[in-house]
C-alpha cells in the first residue's frame, strides 16, 4: 500500500536531516574525524569528480541498488561542500536548495505561470532566454555563447563538450537543415584528415582528426545518441570479449599470431552472443 504523500516528505526530510547531523558531527572540532575536519572545498573535487562518473557507472548498469549507493555518495559532496562552506559563513545547504528550487521555477514559466508553449522545443528556447535574461546577457550575444563554450571547452571531458556545444547551438539554430547535411560534412572532415596524414604535419593531423571526432558527435546528436555512452558500451563489450579470449586461450595471448587472435575474438563474440 502506497504510503500518503506527507508521510513520504516527512521521511526524506528526517532522512536529509539525519545525514545532515552526521556531516556536522564529522566536521566538529570536539569529537569530529580528523580526515573530515581536513578537507576543504578544493581537496573536495576529486572526490566529487570520482562520485559523478560512479553514479553514471551505475545508471548504466541498471543495477538499482547501486544507483542508491552511489547517488547517497554523491549526495554526501553537496552536503559536505555546504557544511564546510556554513563554517566560514559563505553558504549554507538551505540556499543551494532555495536556489535551485527557485531556479527551476523561474525557467519553468509553463508549469508555475500561465506561459503556454507549443513543444519541447520552445521549452529549450524559453529556458535559455530566461537564463540569458538571469545573467544580464541577450541569449544571441555572440560574445557571451563564446565565453559559455569556452567554459564547456575547457572544463568538461571531451565528448561531453562536444555534445553540449554542438546542442546549444543547434538551438539557436546553428544546425543542419537534415540528416544529409550532417553526414556530408563527415564526408568532408574525414577527406580532409586523410589528406592531412599525407603530409608530415602532425598539429594538421590532430586539428583534422578532431573535425572528424566534432562531426561524429554531431551525427550521435542527430539520431539521439549519447556518444559517450555508445564509447562505454563498445569499451565494455571489448572487455568482455577478450575476457572470453582468454579463457579460451591455452597459452599467453601475446604468443598468439594475428590470425590466431582473430580467430579466438570470433571464437568469443560468438560466446557471448
Amino acid at each position: 500500500m502506497n504510503q500518503p504523500e506527507n508521510l513520504t516528505q516527512q521521511a526524506i526530510l528526517n532522512a536529509l536531516n539525519d545525514l545532515i547531523d552526521v556531516v556536522a558531527k564529522l566536521r566538529s572540532p570536539q569529537e569530529g574525524c580528523p580526515w573530515d575536519l581536513a578537507q576543504t572545498q578544493e581537496t573536495l573535487i576529486p572526490y566529487i569528480i570520482e562520485e559523478a562518473y560512479e553514479v553514471t557507472a551505475a545508471i548504466r548498469s541498471q543495477n538499482q541498488e547501486a544507483i542508491v549507493e552511489e547517488l547517497g555518495d554523491l549526495l554526501l559532496q553537496v552536503v559536505l561542500q555546504s557544511q564546510i562552506a556554513s563554517e566560514s559563513g559563505d553558504f549554507t545547504l538551505e540556499e543551494v536548495a532555495q536556489g535551485i528550487t527557485d531556479k527551476l521555477i523561474r525557467r519553468h514559466p509553463h508549469v508555475f505561470s500561465n506561459l503556454d508553449v507549443k513543444d519541447e522545443a520552445e521549452v529549450r528556447k524559453n529556458w535559455e532566454a530566461i537564463k540569458a535574461q538571469e545573467k544580464g546577457y541577450h541569449p544571441e550575444q555572440e560574445k557571451k555563447l563564446s565565453q559559455k563554450f569556452q567554459k564547456y571547452a575547457e572544463t568538461l571531458p571531451p565528448l561531453f563538450a562536444s555534445m553540449k556545444i554542438s546542442t546549444k547551438a543547434a538551438n539557436l539554430g546553428f544546425e543542419w537543415t537534415n540528416s544529409q547535411g550532417v553526414w556530408d560534412k563527415f564526408e568532408e572532415e574525414l577527406a580532409e584528415f586523410k589528406e592531412a596524414l599525407a603530409s608530415k604535419d602532425s598539429k594538421d593531423q590532430e586539428s583534422e582528426l578532431g573535425d572528424v571526432l566534432f562531426t561524429l558527435v554531431n551525427i550521435a546528436r542527430w539520431y539521439g545518441f549519447d556518444p559517450s555512452q555508445a564509447l562505454q558500451g563498445t569499451n565494455q563489450r571489448f572487455v568482455e570479449r577478450l575476457t572470453v579470449m582468454e579463457s579460451l586461450a591455452e597459452r599467453p595471448l601475446s604468443e598468439y599470431s594475428l590470425e590466431e587472435l582473430e580467430a579466438l575474438w570470433q571464437k568469443a563474440k560468438q560466446q557471448l552472443l
